[in-house]
């Protein structure tokens, strides 16, 4: 899930953590998660009243999740500027064996271990309530499923993914990567993109690691 930066007319994004999300369609599940596939499919979850907050829009996350149904079985997941939880909570639904979800802003952190508690899956994951950055700074677990959102036009998608190079990540991790969609994202060298998909102002890229830069 993602918050934008207010603009005129449109839903805002404070400086917090989120997931992509979009302006609202007056869906009947406006304000609640709806996880989509495995086992906690269609359970209803809800989603804090807070600016810019929304659920990744379900299309973007089928797409997303119908890329990665190989990788899901046993996978240690990373979600960070968490939000909702939306990504990783799919994750966990689909087979993921672990999950962290780094989230700054204590509400919305309270409300997703709240909701793990609800589908029974906290013994499975761990909410920390930190800014992302500072987490990624400090001791690396290996993960092989990255998720990362951060805010929209604030330099911050570069240096993450910088800093996941510091031991975050698998030999062969997947990361999905959600910016803005006019920017071209700097990501490691040994990166190669998969797949990439629109939705609205977001762009979301899926790359996949590899040990060694590629010509």
């Amino acid at each position: 899930m993602t918050r934008r930066p207010p603009r005129p007319r449109r839903s805002g994004r404070p400086a917090g953590d989120g997931r992509p999300g979009s302006k609202s369609t007056g869906r009947r599940d406006a304000g609640r998660l709806r996880i989509i596939g495995g086992d906690y499919r269609r359970r209803l979850l809800p989603v804090l009243d807070s600016p810019g907050l929304r659920p990744t829009p379900d299309r973007v996350r089928e797409t997303l999740f119908n890329w990665l149904t190989a990788a899901l079985p046993g996978a240690r997941v990373l979600d960070l500027f968490a939000g909702t939880g939306a990504l990783g909570l799919e994750a966990l639904s689909r087979g993921a064996r672990e999950a962290t979800f780094v989230e700054r802003d204590a509400r919305v952190a309270a409300q997703l271990r709240e909701n793990l508690a609800t589908l029974g899956a906290e013994t499975r994951a761990r909410v920390v309530g930190a800014d992302a950055a500072s987490f990624l700074a400090g001791p690396a677990s290996p993960c092989s499923l990255v998720f990362l959102d951060p805010p929209f036009r604030m330099g911050l998608a570069a240096p993450c993914c910088a800093a996941l190079e510091a031991g975050w990540l698998d030999e062969n991790a997947w990361i999905y990567l959600e910016t803005e969609a006019e920017l071209a994202p700097e990501v490691p060298a040994n990166w190669q993109l998969h797949r990439e998909v629109r939705a609205g102002d977001s762009h979301g890229r899926l790359y996949r690691r590899a040990t060694t830069p590629q010509p």
